[in-house]
């Protein structure tokens, strides 16, 4: 069945209003027992206005009309900011609610390939934007509006249907004339004209030429070539475009506007008509006329208004959140099994046939790939980019399944092994590490662990006098400070060797001081290979006089292994392990004899 009802509740609007009772079902059931109460009153106290005229008329008692209406006027008065109160709670909770399932389903797969589908990116785009307060208003500032709009329309609906007492077409009648401007008029919302098609793209313009006059990233090069004149003219002459398409789109969605003010009078006309009409010939009495004109005024409420935008604008994200849990549970699983990873690996990790194709984009990376890394020992892996290098440790940390093909612990799949259990055994820092905006120590140990462990990883990493461990890693709170790209990876290593320190048994480094000077790279591995002497340490790196100290050194093309060995042994077989080092050793000799040699810099001559 797929009837009106079926279809609102599978809709934004219905999804939307059914995320409530998920978040806190007691507040929900007292927003809509406020709205059923606010909607009423406006029709009980016009009921009390023909009351009390009636009973001026015929001399009776003005007492009971008197207090309803009293009590009617203060009720709908006061109720307004109680409901308000009510929808910004249950819109702080709606809002933490699907915070939650959307962070539940970014981290709940067990791997990463549900962040990179591009069939995933536009709805986990707009549920971020949504996260962040920019496609839609945030729930606690949208549902006080919200309930106004939902309180107005049951008051519209209970007046009409008041209205029916007069004539069964009054109320009818002008409910569908004024409810008839949420058709007629919703393609001429503001809403809908900032989201016209050639808005979008102008307003796109617009607010790239605003970030690259104002920001400070292009603030030096404004300057320094004396852009500032032609970088406000090409903002202004957007800005004018951008009204000019406003204006056009405004026009093209008023056509409307025209109908639904026909409508809207006619069906006032007559039903007002009605009443001056029945009243002069006695049909009706006084009591009654007050009545039934301020319910027929009531009505107007059912009109398009505001209340609109906050509704349809809070709703259209929400199908994008809750349907990313399943979908990314789906793109992102992972086969894992139960076994424990204690200990291991004891022998080796072997690579055999391994296949993989990045899902997101369909290119291999490897076919049959074979690779065997002996535990206890250090293992670096060299190639050109898109050889499979950083494919092999996010196979390794068990972040992808390979296409086809196996990766074995101690001859055992690593897909038998219980995920968390094996990723405790892997210390790992990869190119794009993370930066906590938390104290040194958070940084170095997320999880916690003894301070004499957090300083001796840091000394090891090299990283001991760069703050105090209690020192927030960001100027943006007070006492905080910030660091260096170099200094940042230095914290990332002290993570990993803070891991190593408290059991993992594999350390992964994957470009991990791409930041440092040569020599700052050589003192770091030297550290690590010392830290970690009995331990598997696999190092991707592309300068080869880090590399170089590795007992085994593995060159990678096209997604297989050319080369194995000892820097030694490569540079004896002459093979690409050796030119691609002596390239690399070429022009870092060059480098530094034109830093060191005055005439060769220029410096000696400015």
């Amino acid at each position: 069945m797929n009837g009106p009802i079926e279809r609102f509740r599978r809709s934004p609007e219905g999804r939307f209003l059914a995320v409530f009772g998920k978040a806190d079902k007691l507040l929900t059931s007292l927003w809509w027992s406020l709205i059923a109460l606010r909607g009423v009153l406006p029709a009980i106290f016009a009921i009390a206005m023909g009351a009390l005229v009636t009973a001026v008329q015929t001399h009776h008692s003005l007492t009971g009309s008197l207090a309803t209406i009293g009590l009617v006027f203060v009720g709908m008065n006061s109720l307004s900011p109680v409901h308000g109160t009510v929808g910004s709670l249950l819109g702080a909770k709606a809002g933490a609610w699907l915070h939650d399932r959307l962070m539940e389903s970014s981290v709940e797969p067990d791997g990463i390939t549900h962040l990179e589908r591009p069939d995933l990116a536009d709805d986990l785009a707009r549920a971020r934007e949504f996260d962040q307060g920019l496609v839609a208003p945030p729930l606690e500032a949208a549902l006080p509006y919200i309930a106004s709009g939902f309180s107005d329309i049951a008051a519209a609906v209970a007046q009409a249907i008041l209205l029916l007492t007069y004539h069964w077409w009054a109320g009818l009648l002008l409910a569908a004339a004024w409810g008839s401007t949420h058709i007629l008029l919703k393609e001429s919302a503001m809403w809908q004209v900032f989201e016209a098609e050639g808005v979008v793209n102008q307003r796109r313009h617009v607010e790239y030429a605003y970030r690259m006059t104002v920001d400070a990233p292009g603030a030096k090069e404004i300057r320094l070539f004396g852009l500032a004149d032609w970088a406000v003219g090409r903002f202004t002459e957007l800005r004018r475009k951008l009204t000019d398409v406003l204006y056009h789109e405004r026009r093209l969605r008023q056509r409307p506007l025209g109908w639904s003010l026909l409508f809207i009078v006619a069906a006032n006309a007559i039903v007002f008509g009605s009443l001056a009409n029945d009243a002069t010939h006695h049909h009706i009495a006084l009591g009654a006329l007050v009545k039934f004109a301020q319910a027929s005024i009531g009505v107007a409420l059912l009109a398009f208004g505001e209340f609109d935008w906050w509704f349809r604008g809070s709703a259209r994200p929400i199908p994008a959140v809750l349907d990313l849990a399943e979908q990314m549970r789906t793109g992102g699983s992972l086969r894992s099994g139960s076994r424990p990873a204690d200990g291991l690996p004891a022998h080796r990790i072997t690579f055999e046939g391994v296949h993989f194709t990045y899902p997101t984009t369909g290119m291999k990376v490897l076919e049959g790939f074979d690779l065997t890394i002996p535990a206890g020992g250090s293992m670096a892996i060299v190639g050109p980019n898109g050889a499979g290098k950083t494919t092999l440790a996010k196979l390794l940390c068990h972040l992808y399944d390979p296409t086809a093909g196996v990766v074995r612990v101690d001859g055992i799949d690593l897909r038998e092994f219980d995920r968390d259990s094996w990723r405790s055994r892997i210390a790992a820092v990869f190119q794009d590490y993370v930066r906590f905006e938390l104290p040194l120590r958070d940084n170095v140990a997320p999880l916690g662990a003894p301070d004499t462990e957090i300083v001796k990883a840091l000394e090891r990493a090299g990283a001991s006098d760069l703050a105090s461990i209690d020192t927030i890693l960001s100027r943006a709170y007070e006492g905080g400070t910030d660091l260096s790209g170099g200094q940042w990876q230095r914290v990332a290593l002290a993570r990993a060797l803070c891991a190593v320190q408290l059991g993992a048994g594999v350390i992964l480094l994957d470009e991990p001081t791409a930041q440092l000077d040569v020599r700052g790279e050589a003192e770091i591995f030297d550290r690590i290979l010392q830290a970690t002497r009995g331990l598997t340490t696999i190092l991707i790196s592309h300068r080869f006089s880090t590399v170089r100290h590795a007992d085994l050194i593995c060159v990678l093309e096209h997604g297989r292994v050319v080369e194995l060995g000892s820097h030694d042994e490569l540079m004896a077989i002459d093979g690409r392990y050796r030119t691609m080092f002596e390239l690399q050793a070429s022009r870092f000799y060059t480098e530094e004899v034109e830093a060191t040699t005055p005439e060769l810099s220029g410096g000696a001559n400015r």
